[in-house]
């Protein structure tokens, strides 16, 4: 086990957890996992091998048939996951938004029409934001979805769809005035659609189309893709809680924990990045002794072993504030914040380190310089980041008086 990134207070169970996919990734995804993604291939065997370690319901409660594991627990996974190939975490992270979605606002119906087949991993899942036209305003969401009797009709453009291809369940945000007068604030007037559809390419349904994969710098392998909708009918027992209005506060919910799950991300590319240094700082001789050995390096060693354990420390209190009950979108923004900036980092100087090696595809660092600056915009920009956290500290720092 590496002496950086570890946590304190686990139970034995969390550990023969933690331990098993450690196991898993270091034999299943490292070997491959550069070969997949420069030829940018979906892992199915890789995929097939977390559904038998019960990784697609982890945090599903075991009355549906999943493990009910900790948010931890789960964030400590995807950590784990991610140092082997971040493609491999962000496949199980919008399923696992879903199901978190489903488990905290589903109708009853819901839950158990779609848990127990999200926890074998039958059902995969993704969810959609963002279209278009905008990037972090979610108030400005044009997609509609219009109540024609028993049914709703879904119009709009979707964008930057994780597993758009490879989920069969999709959770849509769009907008539906229904019950909601004219000049009703933006975010009261949207509503979570539950989409049910085939995975694959092409009209999944009627009135569904999900066009070819998005061609990525990085973070490839895993499906990005649009999702369009027009005149697509799904039934009224569809909206997730079974009320409209609801959407925009049932996403935020799923994103909070998101960002939990992209500070794990950060965390796990940061430790391999690290470790792909230290090594090679050992390897390579330069004027006559071990890289390693030249004060420049152990500099930069020191500086990339200490922004791996803040943003890990930093990652497990978020963690653990949700799992508390507590709310804890200061301790998700400042750790998604930290962690994908300390990741960039990290990157960067393992890079700098390989010198000239590091820029040849026959080195893994170079996957991991194309793959962190996704860290960057996933589950909100740092600039968003920084206005949550700024909010939420003069809500804590208000002055009396």
């Amino acid at each position: 086990m590496s002496r950086l990134a570890q946590t304190a207070g686990l139970t034995d169970v969390q550990q023969e957890i933690l331990s098993t996919v450690r196991d898993f990734v270091d034999k299943e995804i490292i070997p491959v996992a550069t070969q997949l993604e420069h030829r940018d291939e979906y892992p199915t065997e890789i995929v097939e091998g977390l559904k038998e370690l019960g990784l697609f319901g982890l945090m599903i409660p075991e009355e549906y048939g999943g493990l009910g594991e900790s948010l931890l627990t789960y964030a400590l996974c995807v950590e784990e996951i991610a140092r082997g190939w971040m493609s491999v975490s962000g496949i199980i992270n919008t399923h696992f938004i879903v199901a978190y979605m489903l488990k905290q606002h589903g109708t009853q119906e819901q839950k158990d029409t779609f848990l127990p087949r999200m926890a074998l991993g039958e059902v995969r899942g993704a969810f959609s934001m963002s279209e278009p036209a905008l990037g972090s305003d979610v108030s400005a969401i044009s997609s509609k979805g219009v109540r024609d009797g028993d049914e709703y009709v879904l119009d709009g453009q979707k964008m930057w769809l994780t597993n758009g291809g490879t989920s069969t369940l999709v959770a849509v945000l769009c907008r539906s005035d229904e019950g909601h007068p004219e000049g009703t604030a933006p975010h009261k007037s949207m509503t979570t659609f539950l989409v049910e559809k085939e995975a694959g390419f092409g009209e999944v349904r009627p009135g569904l189309t999900i066009p070819g994969k998005i061609d990525k710098m990085g973070y490839k392998g895993v499906d990005t893709t649009e999702l369009i909708m027009d005149g697509l009918r799904i039934p009224a027992n569809r909206v997730l809680g079974g009320t409209t209005g609801r959407g925009f506060y049932q996403m935020m919910d799923g994103v909070e924990v998101g960002r939990v799950n992209v500070a794990a991300r950060g965390c796990g590319v940061a430790q391999r990045a690290f470790e792909l240094g230290v090594s090679y700082a050992q390897q390579r001789q330069t004027f006559g002794k071990q890289i390693a050995q030249h004060q420049a390096i152990q500099f930069k060693l020191a500086e990339m072993a200490t922004k791996v354990e803040a943003a890990h420390a930093m990652m497990v209190n978020a963690a653990r504030k949700k799992d508390s009950g507590e709310r804890n979108d200061l301790e998700a923004g400042m750790a998604k914040y930290l962690a994908s900036e300390y990741c960039k980092e990290v990157v960067e100087d393992a890079f700098r380190i390989h010198g000239g090696y590091g820029f040849s595809k026959e080195y893994e660092i170079e996957r991991l310089y194309r793959e962190a600056p996704m860290l960057l915009i996933g589950e909100g920009t740092a600039e968003i980041q920084k206005m949550i956290i700024g909010r939420r500290l003069l809500e804590e720092y208000r002055l009396q008086g």
